[in-house]
């Protein structure tokens, strides 16, 4: 199945299906060094994880994750990330029937019409359980982010027809209550709401609200590579997700010029801005403010009530789903939101990295080499010349101030030419490289010896060996 795949440096392929063995996911381009456990993962998947109240399906699943690969002594490798979970508690039973019909709602129709065969078991490929590797790999994305100082944060703004008090806005207690939502109030008469749905056979939807504080302006490209079109894809991608929106979304089809354009300020040296009504991007691109979207969930499809649909056979019948199912999938999604947050904005960021020449210029591996030659220089060209010149504390503050200026002027370029006449392959030389070479010949010009390339070479190559 093509599309399975997401991601352009930060790549997660995820596998599996609802009744099957297991469900996993295979992530490539995580960076070596990042410390790891399953710990780490499993608390996001028990957030995802069904039977957790009477909202969420009672199927009895653990979702205990494994770490097959590209994890050893606790730290990522830089190797792929294979993740899997096993499935213990299917009841494919429970589905045998809707083999030869569509459910009204679901992929099976679609499916039938792309692949002329389907699982239909749980909806297969296409059930709400495929994500948990899309959360196992954005658990991995949000620890990274956070070694970057930046954090996602998802909860519930309405389920149904009850919308949070923002004034009572609390984070910390949607983690608390079973619905996700961070007004208590609210949280309550949400319960209430679905109660009476469930005593009616029917389901419901909801909206989910993520934020993401600490990006950096200048993330995203300006065409088709937006931070808000990726967003838009990553959340839309999301089974029972219906529509998107970041910022002010839709309501900034009503307002003005005037009141939706946010003004700039200075605020402790930094450009910022006095509101917020673009939702942290502008023209694509991050603008340092908190990115802020909204995704509406549809209700869960699998109902008891009657509906009508038809059968393989095109005869027309009437249906009541059997099974475990969840009366509302905004709890559960929350978590599924902010990985794929997650993961959007960690692609990004890395490609990010290669915008600008001083991006690349600024690698620790840049760095280093630059640190490295200044060391060499004061190590290697400053005290061979006062070690073997007999000069007084004035002369060797000018005898310091030379040796720079000789390595720049005079030095560097006899490195270049005696590396050349010796028919080496120069062009793999950095001038990094080169600069040590210049440092030892400073070593040995102001000595008045002569001065060649193999006194140079054992001196060179291990500076080069630690480089």
């Amino acid at each position: 199945m093509a599309g399975s795949t997401y991601g352009r440096l930060f790549t997660i392929t995820t596998w599996g299906e609802s009744h099957g063995k297991g469900i996993g996911v295979v992530i490539d381009g995580c960076p070596a060094g990042l410390p790891l456990n399953e710990e780490d993962i499993q608390i996001y998947l028990d957030r995802r994880k069904p039977g957790q109240s009477k909202f969420t399906t009672q199927r009895n699943e653990a979702d205990a994750v494994q770490i097959l690969s590209g994890v050893f002594e606790g730290k990522t490798t830089g190797t792929p990330i294979s993740l899997v979970v096993f499935n213990t508690d299917q009841r494919s039973r429970d589905y045998g029937d809707i083999a030869t019909y569509y459910r009204p709602g679901h992929a099976d129709y679609t499916f039938d019409e792309k692949y002329g065969f389907r699982d239909y078991r749980g909806g297969g490929r296409s059930s709400g359980r495929e994500t948990i590797g899309r959360v196992a790999a954005g658990a991995i994305a949000a620890k990274l982010l956070k070694e970057l100082g930046i954090d996602v944060h998802a909860y519930a703004t309405a389920i149904g027809p009850v919308q949070i008090d923002r004034a009572a806005f609390d984070l910390e207690e949607s983690l608390s209550n079973p619905v996700g939502m961070p007004d208590e109030a609210a949280a309550e008469a949400a319960q209430a709401y679905l109660n009476e749905c469930m005593k009616n056979q029917d389901s419901c939807g909801g909206i989910i609200e993520c934020t993401i504080t600490g990006m950096p302006a200048g993330v995203g490209d300006p065409v088709f590579e937006k931070l808000d079109a990726n967003l838009a894809k990553a959340m839309l991608s999301i089974g029972s997700v219906k529509g998107f929106e970041i910022g002010d979304g839709f309501a900034a089809a009503a307002s003005n010029g005037s009141t939706n354009n946010d003004a700039f300020e200075m605020a402790n040296g930094q450009v910022s801005k006095v509101t917020n009504h673009a939702g942290g991007t502008l023209g694509g691109i991050s603008d340092g403010s908190p990115v802020l979207f909204r995704v509406a969930i549809k209700p869960t499809p699998s109902i008891s009530q009657t509906q009508r649909t038809v059968n393989q056979s095109g005869e027309e019948i009437d249906i009541s789903i059997k099974g475990r199912h969840d009366p509302i999938i905004v709890p559960r999604a929350i978590v599924v939101v902010e990985c794929m947050a997650a993961l959007t904005v960690l692609d990004l960021l890395l490609t990010n990295m290669s915008a600008k020449l001083e991006n690349i210029k600024n690698t620790p591996g840049w760095q280093f080499a630059n640190r490295f030659c200044f060391i060499a220089l004061g190590r290697l060209a400053v005290p061979s010349t006062l070690a073997r010149c007999d000069l007084c504390s004035h002369s060797k503050r000018f005898h310091i101030l030379y040796t720079f200026t000789f390595s720049f002027r005079i030095a560097l370029p006899k490195a270049k030419a005696q590396i050349r006449s010796a028919n080496l392959p120069y062009r793999a030389f950095s001038v990094s490289h080169y600069f040590i070479f210049a440092v030892s010949f400073i070593a040995t010009e102001q000595a008045r010896s002569p001065t060649t390339l193999q006194q140079v070479a054992p001196i060179s190559h291990s500076v080069l060996i630690l480089m």
